[in-house]
């Protein structure tokens, strides 16, 4: 009787087990689908965990009907076999392609950013794109071209956390015809220092895990604010581009840019500037005719977001 006990809760172990497994499978086949303005996005994975993040931060976009057109289907799956016991990978796969050498398994969801990053940047050309945060405010955008390490993700997710509305960290979409710029609203990924001063500045703040030791530095992701998803449909028309750059305990320094010298500057960085050619040129002109350019230097966030208000106040008048 014991042994016959044993059997049959050892046959219910394994037949839940086979449900449960039967479950993950088809969550992975189905995917995580979600919105980021323009694009659609749909995520396979076996990583439980993955979804997870996914879900705790794109979770509050709207609903998508399972059949809606997707402009990025992307995989993050498992590595080598060889390599799995030991060191475990995530590989990212995009059109049957691995464009990316494998992270590890922990570090998925910096992995997907990045990667999806790089799909945008590489597909995206029925908009100029500007490496560049955008946020706005009262219907005007204010855009901030940076290189890697000035403090322009840091500086927009400050601004989102005041009650700006983030259009994106990364990447300022021109639209040709309109000359709006489309939100794109995702994940703000802190590195390094950024992360502490974020926490520092706004202890509400929906930080998710420190990935430590990626290719980076140490990366922790903000949830995007529930506004900005809400109103991802929403363009905005720019008004003012400054180029930021943080040096601690600098005093704010605001120097008004020459137009010639802002349009060099805003086609270094572009992602498809010299792909696009007339386009962009005269695309790229009108966007700086249209606003005011500025240089600027800060050293703290608590001086320097009171001087971006001002100016937009200055620019709206």
């Amino acid at each position: 009787m014991p042994r016959e006990g044993v059997t049959l809760q050892a046959q219910a172990s394994r037949t839940a087990n086979t449900r449960l497994s039967a479950r993950a499978l088809r969550q992975e086949l189905a995917g995580t689908l979600f919105q980021t303005g323009p694009f659609i996005v749909r995520i396979e994975t076996p990583f439980s965990e993955l979804r997870e993040r996914l879900a705790w931060c794109y979770g509050h976009n709207p609903a998508l009907a399972p059949d809606s057109l997707v402009q990025f289907q992307i995989r993050i799956d498992r590595g080598s076999w060889l390599r799995g016991g030991i060191a475990p990978q995530a590989v990212f796969r995009f059109e049957n392609s691995t464009p990316f050498q494998p992270f590890p398994r922990n570090h998925a969801f910096p992995l997907m950013e990045w990667g999806l990053n790089w799909c945008i940047a590489n597909r995206a050309h029925q908009f100029l794109m500007l490496h560049s945060a955008v946020v706005e405010r009262d219907g005007r955008a204010l855009i901030l071209p940076a290189t890697p390490g000035s403090g322009k993700s840091t500086l927009a997710a400050a601004l989102a956390l005041v009650g700006w509305r983030l259009l994106s960290d990364e990447f300022g979409l021109v639209d040709y015809q309109t000359g709006l710029l489309h939100p794109l609203p995702r994940a703000v990924p802190l590195k390094n220092a950024s992360i502490d001063l974020i926490r520092r500045f706004a202890p509400m703040a929906a930080i998710g895990p420190t990935y430590a030791r990626t290719r980076k530095g140490d990366v922790a992701h903000m949830q995007p604010p529930l506004e900005s998803l809400q109103r991802q449909h929403e363009t905005a028309r720019p008004a003012c581009i400054v180029f930021p750059r943080f040096v601690r305990d600098s005093p704010v320094r605001l120097k008004q840019q020459q137009e010639s010298l802002a349009f060099t500057r805003l086609a270094h960085n572009s992602f498809n500037y010299r792909l696009l050619g007339a386009v962009a040129f005269t695309q790229l002109g009108a966007l700086v005719q249209h606003s005011r350019c500025y240089d600027l230097q800060y050293g703290r966030l608590e001086d320097v977001i009171p001087a971006l208000q001002r100016l937009m106040q200055s620019a709206a008048a």
